[in-house]
C-alpha cells in the first residue's frame, strides 16, 4: 500500500518487473560491493539535485557504500535516462527520474532512443515538489492577470525560463499559454541553478520554478511570486492564489523518482525500495526536503510502474493540446 503521502491515489495496479538477465543473480548476495552512482539530469543547484543530494547520506550509510551523484544535464533529461538505460543492470547505476524524462518526453520529442517503460526498471518513488510561478522583483507585474494582460499586449515578448524541454515547467509555461490565450517564449536551460540565475538577473521574466530553487530567492527579496500550479492554495503560504483561480482547471504536478536500467535483478530492486523507504522515513531526511519544498513519497516497485504509465498516458493529450513538440 502507498503511503498516506503519496499523490499517487489507490488501487494502482502492478505491471511486472523485467526479468533478470543471466549471471547477475549470483553476485546479489554481496550487492552492493563498490560506489552506486545517481545520475541525475539536470545541472547541480535544481531541485532535483538538491533533493537526491539531501538523501545521499543517510543511502550512504543504509547501503555501506558511497552513493554519488553525477550531472548529466541535456534534452530534458533523456541524455541522463539514455546514460542509464545503457548500463549494466548490476546495480551500481540508478537514475533520479523526473516527470519529464518518464512521461513527458515520450510525447514531446519526435523520436527517442529509448522507451521509459520498456527500458528501464521503476524502484520507488521520491518525492512531489512544488512549482511556483516568479517573476524578478523589477518586473511591473503584481499578480498573474497583470502578467496574462502583459502577454496579451506583447505577444511573442515575454520570455519563461525553464530547467530544460520537456521538463514541468516548460509545460507549466506552455499549458498557461494554451488556457489563457497568449503567446511568449520559452528559454530551456540545462537546470533549475542556471535558469534562477537568468531569471534573477532580468534575462527572462518568468518561470514555473520549483520550490527549492525559488522561495530562497523569494525570501531574500530578489523575485515576486505570483502562484502556484497547484489544485488548492498551499499551507506554507495560503496568501498565494493558485493558477486555476483564474484559469479554472489548471494544475501541474511535479515529482521523481528512482529508476534502474532493464534487467535490475529483482533481489536488488527489493533492497534499493527498502533503502529509499527508510531514507524518505528517516525524521531528519523528510524535515529536509520538505523544508526546500519536497513533499517525500512512498511506493512499492509495481505502484511506481502503474504511476509513470499513467501519467505518460494523462500527459500525451495536453502536450498535443499545446502543440509543444521537440524534433
Amino acid at each position: 500500500m502507498i503511503d498516506r503521502r503519496t499523490l499517487l491515489g489507490a488501487g494502482l495496479g502492478g505491471l511486472a518487473l523485467p526479468l533478470a538477465r543471466p549471471g547477475l543473480l549470483s553476485a546479489q548476495e554481496a550487492w552492493p560491493s563498490k560506489p552506486i552512482r545517481i545520475v541525475v539530469g539536470f545541472a547541480a543547484g535544481g531541485a532535483t539535485d538538491i533533493s537526491t543530494r539531501v538523501m545521499q547520506p543517510r543511502l550512504t550509510a543504509l547501503l555501506g557504500q558511497p552513493v554519488l551523484i553525477e550531472n548529466r544535464p541535456g534534452a530534458g533529461g533523456n541524455l541522463a535516462t539514455e546514460i542509464v538505460v545503457r548500463s549494466p543492470p548490476d546495480g551500481a547505476t540508478f537514475l533520479m527520474g523526473t516527470i519529464g524524462a518518464l512521461a513527458i518526453n515520450p510525447s514531446l520529442y519526435a523520436s527517442m532512443p529509448f522507451d521509459p517503460q520498456a527500458d528501464l526498471t521503476p524502484i520507488a518513488m521520491s518525492g512531489n515538489v512544488l512549482n511556483v510561478l516568479v517573476v524578478p522583483v523589477d518586473r511591473p507585474w503584481k499578480s498573474l492577470a497583470d502578467l496574462i494582460a502583459a502577454a496579451k499586449a506583447a505577444p511573442e515578448t515575454i520570455t519563461y525560463g525553464s530547467s530544460g524541454i520537456g521538463g514541468a515547467g516548460h509545460l507549466a509555461g506552455a499549458l498557461l499559454d494554451q488556457m489563457a490565450g497568449v503567446k511568449t517564449v520559452h528559454v530551456p536551460y540545462r537546470g533549475g541553478g542556471p535558469m534562477m540565475t537568468d531569471l534573477m538577473s532580468g534575462k527572462v521574466d518568468y518561470a514555473f520554478s520549483t520550490a527549492p530553487t525559488a522561495l530562497p530567492q523569494v525570501q531574500a527579496g530578489r523575485l515576486r511570486l505570483l502562484a502556484v500550479p497547484t489544485a488548492q492554495r498551499i499551507k506554507a503560504r495560503p496568501d498565494v492564489p493558485t493558477v486555476a483561480e483564474s484559469l479554472p482547471g489548471y494544475e501541474v504536478q511535479n515529482w521523481y523518482a528512482l529508476v534502474g536500467p532493464k534487467g535490475l535483478p529483482p533481489a536488488i530492486v527489493t533492497r534499493m525500495n527498502g533503502v529509499m523507504r527508510e531514507a524518505l522515513a528517516d525524521p531528519d531526511v523528510s524535515a529536509a526536503l520538505e523544508g526546500q519544498g519536497v513533499e517525500p513519497l512512498l511506493s512499492t516497485p509495481a505502484e511506481l510502474a502503474s504511476f509513470i504509465r499513467i501519467e505518460t498516458e494523462k500527459w500525451a493529450p495536453i502536450v498535443r493540446a499545446t502543440g509543444a513538440k521537440v524534433e
